[in-house]
């Protein structure tokens, strides 16, 4: 089965980085499409981002507090 990278959105153009400050799913637990895997906050607003398809997470790539890049890999989800 094919492993997906997670990938840190951009929330509105002069958006350059995140800051992780939740993982809602830790590394072997199932997640949805459409269900919140982190909550990242950047700009002082704190966002939801949901997982873009159903999966196990395999791998956490940044920990709570870290600061990463957009279109940084944070995750990565092996594909039901």
């Amino acid at each position: 089965m094919a492993a997906l990278k997670i990938l840190l959105p951009q929330y509105g153009m002069g958006m350059s980085e995140g800051e992780i400050v939740s993982w809602k799913k830790a590394v072997g637990d199932h997640v949805n499409e459409g269900e919140t895997l982190v909550e990242i906050e950047a700009a002082k607003t704190t966002v939801e981002v949901p997982s873009p398809a159903s999966g196990t997470v395999l791998e956490l790539l940044a920990a709570e507090g870290d600061i990463v890049e957009v279109r940084g890999v944070i995750a990565r989800l092996q594909l039901d």
